[in-house]
């Protein structure tokens, strides 16, 4: 088996950094069908061995890099970060992270000023209206302080990105909770998006 570090999915090619998450979401989608590769890692790959995955790409056939695999890569940042580099001199392709929003728990500082020039969008998953929900859903390994970690992150992403979203995945979560996320978002003065459970 070898790793996969790069897939693709419709036009836009994604970069599957680590398998290890602070959180085990109830709807994780590697806990179901998977998105039709086998994501899991023989071990973490370093920066040159993404950059020579890239190195095979023809940046120009996609719309978008997506930081997102079968694990957060805030736990990867500094790769994340080399890697954005290198696209970034490279091409002028636009890049995402999609991420839990737990990146300054995990870092123990406020890691946001080194998003800026680097991504062009930052999808923090929400998931929640409060903690206590939260905390059923999600189960993040940080406990009680996640939730309100994830709102001050979003907070300062705001700072240093272009584009940041909120999100929620629809089965697990109430009509009116998922509009009670929008307040959040919209509170925040940020997108905000329902994602289709696909498990």
């Amino acid at each position: 088996m070898e790793n996969i570090i790069l897939y693709d999915i419709e036009d836009s090619v994604y970069v599957n950094l680590t398998n290890a998450c602070t959180n085990s979401c109830v709807f994780c989608i590697r806990d179901f069908k998977g998105v039709g590769y086998d994501l899991w890692l023989k071990h973490q790959p370093e920066t040159s061995e993404v950059i020579a995955e890239f190195e095979k790409k023809d940046l120009s056939k996609y719309k978008e890099v997506v930081f997102c695999g079968y694990g957060e890569p805030a736990l990867r940042l500094n790769v994340m970060l080399e890697v954005a580099d290198y696209l970034r001199n490279k091409s002028d392709i636009k890049i995402r992270v999609n991420t839990n929003g737990l990146a300054n728990l995990i870092c123990k500082q406020d890691i946001t000023p080194k998003l800026k020039g680097r991504f062009d969008t930052i999808s923090i998953s929400l998931n929640a209206k409060d903690a206590e929900q939260y905390n059923k859903l999600c189960k993040p390994s940080f406990g009680e302080q996640s939730f309100s970690a994830i709102l001050d992150f979003t907070e300062k992403c705001k700072k240093y990105v272009p584009e940041v979203i909120l999100s929620v995945v629809d089965t697990y979560i109430s009509p009116e909770d998922i509009e009670k996320c929008r307040e959040i978002a919209d509170k925040l003065g940020i997108l905000f998006r329902v994602r289709t459970f696909s498990g």
